[in-house]
């Protein structure tokens, strides 16, 4: 099993910035990905950003160039930097990981944090 805890979100003017940041524990060398997804209301959970370990990150469309994910190995830490901030970025923004085991793929969440974005 991996724990995940997140940290960092907060209330920000657009056109600001926030650091998020996930701190996982538990069985995390059995960890194939991670990454970050938002959901506002009424809408359904969405891929803000995924870091396979070993490969390549991908992005929403609507993100790209303005957020970057990262990983601190040493930490078991992964972080979405979100830059130029916009109110439509407004969520609650949830820290994933992946584990395989055999053909089976688990796929664990943290508690959610909330991002908001003021015009």
């Amino acid at each position: 099993q991996v724990q995940l805890v997140e940290s960092g979100g907060g209330l920000v003017q657009a056109g600001g910035s926030l650091r998020l940041s996930c701190s996982a524990s538990g069985s995390i060398n059995s960890i194939s990905a991670m990454g970050w997804y938002r959901q506002a209301p009424g809408n359904q959970r969405e891929l803000v950003a995924a870091m396979p370990t070993g490969g390549s990150t991908n992005y929403a469309d609507s993100v790209k160039g303005r957020f970057t994910i990262s990983r601190d190995n040493a930490k078991n830490t992964v972080y979405l930097q979100m830059n130029s901030l916009k109110p439509e970025d407004t969520a609650v923004y949830y820290c994933n990981a992946n584990t395989i085991t055999g053909a089976t793929m688990f796929r664990y969440w943290g508690q959610g944090t909330q991002v908001t974005v003021s015009s």
